[in-house]
């Protein structure tokens, strides 16, 4: 389970930075956003993925615990989550209006000239 997680996280990790070297606008802030995915991915798998163990502690293996998971890895994605969601919306609306401006979805504002076979 770890090689397939590590695998997907990189897979999202190079679409995203393959995205984001794109002209596009739309291309940028897609591939934010799954640069955003595999960032909470990752930081879920920091909270120790294990195979074969249960993810509720166990109070008889150390009496100093309580039957919780370490809450850590869910509060930081979920203000990950939180913080994506609001920079794909400031995106998104310079996005818009950048298009609206100079009627092009280039980052630069220049579409390039059509090459002829």
């Amino acid at each position: 389970m770890e090689l397939a997680l590590s695998v997907f996280i990189g897979t999202l990790v190079a679409a995203g930075v393959y995205l984001l070297l794109r002209a596009r606008s739309f291309d940028i802030i897609l591939g934010l956003t799954l640069l955003s995915y595999a960032v909470n991915l990752l930081i879920f798998s920091m909270g120790r993925l294990a195979v074969g163990k249960p993810p509720i502690l166990d109070k008889a293996l150390d009496p100093s615990l309580a039957n919780h998971s370490d809450p850590l890895p869910q509060a930081l994605v979920l203000t990950a989550i939180v913080i994506a969601f609001a920079m794909t919306a400031v995106l998104l609306v310079t996005a818009v209006r950048s298009r609206s401006d100079s009627r092009s979805d280039h980052v630069d504002g220049h579409e390039p000239p059509e090459e002829t076979p």
